[in-house]
């Protein structure tokens, strides 16, 4: 679906139609505001932007669970989902969000269901829950169910059952639109609109908005190994940086400890849940040792180093696939798994063991690493979806900016996002940014008779000046290599996404050091950079030249591999998911604060709101 026509304004454009832009659409379009609005006749103008079909998001690949205190199947308190979450993400959580999240949890999991979602059941036909690691009972005890789940294919079921809502509420979407710039009016105060590509015309199309969303998912494109689809890109996180913001906590990227090997295919932490057991080439469920309490359980950083710690410690196997190939893997036993119950809860896992590694998860064991999965970090936000700045101590809100998900760091995941929790901080905080739009929509909208257009001018303007530059930027792109750029240069997007990952991988994956930083960054000004800078599509046709979009997103990719190099480099202490060998403890006196990187600039840091439960030593 495309519009038939772009309005001149919009009271909101929404970037992003996975859980969390759907999320927004429906808060925004079900509130009680814009309900008393249509009563009187005016109709708000609303358009979702997605580079994807929606159906096609990334949401669609969440496997496990979504976590919420429901009880249905042990009893549970949201406040034991509170303590794990703080917990799980290493004291960086801002206590305050993590304390929404929680209360909140079952809510939102009864209104998915309520939306169409089909969980699996209990036998007394409540929503079936299972294990994941990290959550547990009376504050840090023995493990809990807390997932709610539909077998292993959670995210698809949300996604088909909150686009189908959405369509059912109206909602306007401009698929395949790939977003290019987020415009702020000129003193950077307000947003104005974006510039996107349309992909089906090929042309550049300046989108004039009131408010701005963003919700365009993770980065796990930045890396080699990745669970992540091909379109998780980093494009909402690089188009802040470009509109001269912060990233908040970017260094922190999550790597889920069983990737299928050399893959990246995601095998959900469900198959540990239902008594998947890790074991080393000798044979031994190592976890005993690293977490003897949670063992394959454990939250996912301490999971992911413990694997590595295997590998590094020569007890790593290969890839039967390649069996004279390095041992950088370690088994998943699912042996011990019932084989009809394994098909019945875990129907994707076993499908993607089948199909990918041509083996029987019920009789093999299956090799596997950890594969980068989750960016804890992201645009600043505030617990209502309000993007803002921390220039010299002090919150500043961008009027009319917003941004919910992956992309978005309202630190509810704070240094390591425990399982079950993306799906509803997506769904949870998508929604609460929907009804924040809906209350400055209500105040003036676009088609009301008294609406204030005094600013529009400036917003219009602004929207129009960064389509224009966007439009030669594509005539160049479009018009072949520069005349000083050697004719046989094959230089393309693919192979420079293929290297970065490479080089990030090396860097930044599980463990680092100032060395390993300092290495990548060298690579990325000397190797990277200057080719990104040449590229050129190679057929001058617009219309479908996924070139075109590839060279934005390597770039966009470019952007953000810097900003969370530095980040990296500037966080020295390990703490969840960042091992820094060279600053191998966790450092509460200098570095319990959350980092703030800007586009090439210095990395400044914001206190952490800790309310209820002050920090103390993390074991599993």
């Amino acid at each position: 679906m495309s519009p038939k026509r772009l309005e001149d304004m919009y009271d909101a454009v929404i970037v992003g139609a996975g859980a969390a832009g759907l999320s927004a659409a429906l808060g925004l379009l079900r509130s009680p505001e814009i309900a008393e609005l249509k009563e009187q006749g005016v109709d708000p103008k609303i358009l979702v932007v997605s580079k994807l079909q929606p159906l096609r998001s990334h949401t669609g690949s969440a496997e496990g669970g979504i976590a919420a205190s429901l009880g249905n199947v042990e009893s549970d308190d949201w406040h034991w989902h509170y303590y794990d979450t703080i917990k799980g993400g290493d004291w960086l959580v801002d206590q305050d969000a993590a304390k929404l999240l929680a209360e909140y949890a079952p809510q939102t999991v009864i209104n998915l269901e309520r939306q169409g979602v089909a969980f699996s059941r209990t036998e007394d036909g409540h929503i079936a829950q299972r294990r994941f690691g990290g959550h547990t009972r009376e504050f840090g005890g023995a493990p809990v169910k807390r997932a709610a789940y539909a077998a292993d294919r959670i995210g698809h079921q949300i996604l088909h059952a909150l686009w189908q809502q959405c369509v059912a509420a109206g909602a306007e979407f401009a698929e395949e639109w790939y977003v290019t710039d987020l415009v702020l009016a000129d003193d950077g105060k307000q947003a104005a609109g974006i510039v996107a590509f349309d992909t089906h015309t090929g042309k550049i199309q300046a989108i004039h908005a009131r408010n701005v969303l963003l919700a365009t998912g993770g980065a796990g494109r930045l890396f080699h190994t990745t669970s992540n689809s091909w379109d998780l890109t980093g494009d909402g996180m690089a188009l802040t940086l470009a509109a001269g913001l912060q990233l908040e906590d970017i260094e922190f990227v999550q790597f889920h400890p069983t990737g299928l090997a050399h893959t990246g295919i995601l095998l959900s932490e469900a198959a540990r849940a239902e008594g998947g057991i890790l074991r080393n080439a000798d044979g031994e469920p190592f976890m005993e040792r690293y977490a003897p309490e949670h063992k394959d359980l454990a939250a996912r950083d301490v999971v992911s180093r413990s694997i590595m710690a295997e590998i590094d410690a020569g007890r790593g196997v290969a890839d039967p696939k390649d069996p004279d190939g390095p041992k950088d893997c370690v088994w998943l036993d699912m042996t011990d798994i019932d084989p009809e119950r394994m098909k019945e809860v875990l129907p994707q896992v076993v499908e993607t063991i089948e199909q990918y590694a041509n083996l029987d998860p019920a009789k093999d064991l299956v090799p596997i690493k950890p594969t980068a999965h989750y960016t804890m970090g992201g645009i600043p936000i505030t617990t209502n979806g309000e993007v803002y700045r921390w220039p010299d101590d002090a919150v500043q809100i961008v009027d009319g900016l917003f941004a919910a998900g992956e992309c978005s760091c309202v630190s509810v995941h704070g240094a390591n996002r425990l399982g079950g929790n993306s799906l509803l901080d997506a769904c949870l905080f998508g929604t609460r940014a929907g009804q924040t739009m809906a209350t400055r929509i209500a105040e003036n909208p676009v088609d009301s008779p008294m609406a204030d257009d005094s600013a529009d001018d400036m917003l219009t303007t602004a929207a129009d000046h960064a389509a224009e530059s966007r439009k030669s930027e594509l005539d160049e792109l479009l018009a072949g290599q520069a005349d000083d750029v050697d004719e046989g240069s094959t230089a393309n997007p693919y192979q420079l996404m293929a290297q970065l990952g490479s080089v990030m991988e090396q860097a930044l994956a599980v463990r680092c050091t100032a060395q390993t930083i300092d290495t990548a960054l060298a690579q990325l000004n000397s190797d990277i950079k200057p080719v990104s800078d040449i590229l050129r599509a190679h057929d001058k046709t617009a219309a479908f030249n996924q070139e075109v979009t590839a060279i934005w997103e390597v770039r966009h990719l470019i952007e953000l591999a810097e900003a969370m190099l530095h980040a990296s480099e500037s966080r020295q202490e390990s703490r969840g998911s960042l091992q820094r060998l060279d600053f191998p403890e966790r450092d509460d006196e200098h570095f319990l604060a959350h980092s703030l990187v800007a586009d090439a600039g210095p990395v400044s840091f914001k206190p952490v709101h800790i309310t209820d439960y002050p920090p103390k030593k993390r074991e599993y």
